[in-house]
């Protein structure tokens, strides 16, 4: 009776760890599915702009049908939110990590240096909010929302620098050390991007030094 109880429990027990099992990997699928999604939107919509990219090039690329594809974006807009909010990320963690505390000027060189390297890269389009913001004017439309929430964190991390720096109008020379950035993004893109670090570091430079009161 006792073995008998034991193999009448064990069959429930065995169903459900195979069921979190099949979850688990139903969830890791899903997971996976929607990072190619949104690894070839990202690709596609930096090189080729998003209005020119159909939501049909991207299930192409994807090799997945419409359903799946809807499954994880419900809108061609959510999934522009979500290539902004990668871009975002990845943008952010990256000015965090050359911020050297202290140091605003060793801080503003490393920007400097890291958009230079950047320019120079093969297939290199300028901003990615830059050329997002081109294409959607509506202030309203949650991809432009995306763009400014990404654009006030930028804003105040130059703030922070200029505060850094002892700068006078704090907000003033952010403006300024984020229309150079813009600037330079554009440049490197259109010019020449080898010119672009020791241009952009030279401006910043000065902006941070005409800011400190006498």
């Amino acid at each position: 009776m006792c073995d008998a109880g034991a193999t009448s429990l064990a069959g429930p027990e065995e169903k459900m760890a195979a069921d979190a099992n099949e979850v688990v990997t139903r969830s890791s699928s899903g997971s996976a599915t929607r990072a190619r999604i949104l690894d070839a939107a990202s690709e596609l919509f930096y090189s080729r702009g998003i209005g020119a990219t159909s939501a049909d090039r991207i299930i192409e690329r994807v090799g997945i049908t419409k359903v799946t594809f809807y499954r994880h974006f419900r809108t061609k807009s959510d999934l522009v939110v979500a290539y902004l909010e990668q871009q975002a990320s990845a943008e952010c963690e990256w000015m965090r990590s050359v911020h050297r505390a202290g140091d605003p000027l060793g801080s503003l060189h490393a920007l400097a240096t890291g958009i230079g390297s950047v320019s120079c890269r093969p297939g290199f389009r300028g901003c990615a909010f830059i050329n997002a913001a081109a294409e959607f004017a509506d202030p309203d439309d949650p991809v432009r929302m995306t763009i400014d929430a990404h654009r006030r964190w930028m804003l105040a991390e130059f703030a922070e620098i200029a505060a850094e720096a002892g700068a006078g109008g704090i907000d003033s020379a952010a403006r300024q050390l984020m229309i150079l950035r813009d600037g330079a993004m554009v440049n490197g893109y259109l010019n020449e991007p080898a010119s672009v670090a020791a241009t952009l570091g030279a401006a910043f430079t000065s902006v941070i030094t005409a800011a400190i009161p006498v």
